[in-house]
């Protein structure tokens, strides 16, 4: 869907909402937050993407050189918060939470980026330099895919506060790949 429409749908959606508003009838409840199924994807989606993220920078401490863990770090510290924010949309939404993916993200190898748990299982095992190099090329890989669903979101999602974050995904997440392809030389 073009800007021009979904423009041309905000305004048609406004317009409805301002003539019903007119219509009387007593109190309602207050309407939901509008989304539309492109953000619900989008939140259902990026949330195991992101917590796949942080398990994979977790796996730095004690394994990584100081360059890496730091990096590691900031991605924690980056992602951890916008899954909260993430399970908050789809709550304010009336949308299904995404499916809990905390016994391993093997379902999920499909999903753009994303790991198999074998995969997981090889980083687990690394550590020096094989580990800093399996997780940069791993990351990078998965910030790829997050950077491709926040381009989708930004595509057709609806929701300025769902929009905004794919935005500041794929600024971020670009800016990480840049550094971890100089990391790794």
């Amino acid at each position: 869907m073009t800007r021009t429409n979904v423009a041309l749908a905000a305004t048609a959606l406004a317009a409805a909402l301002v003539l019903t508003g007119c219509a009387g009838g007593g109190a309602s409840a207050p309407p939901a937050a509008s989304s539309s199924s492109a953000d619900v994807a989008f939140a259902q989606g990026m949330i195991p993407h992101h917590e796949q993220a942080v398990a994979m920078a977790r796996l730095a401490d004690g394994r990584a050189g100081a360059r890496v863990r730091d990096l590691a770090a900031r991605i924690e510290a980056a992602q951890g918060p916008e899954i909260g924010r993430l399970q908050g949309f789809l709550a304010d939404w009336g949308a299904a939470p995404a499916a809990d993916h905390h016994g391993g993200h093997g379902d999920m190898a499909g999903m753009a980026g994303m790991m198999s748990d074998e995969q997981m299982a090889a980083l687990g095992r690394a550590s020096g330099a094989a580990f800093d190099r399996s997780f940069l090329q791993m990351m990078i890989a998965h910030h790829e895919g997050a950077v491709t669903m926040a381009r989708a979101e930004l595509d057709a999602g609806v929701d300025p506060r769902a929009r905004e974050l794919a935005q500041r995904i794929v600024d971020a997440q670009q800016a990480e790949i840049a550094e971890m392809r100089r990391l790794l030389g």
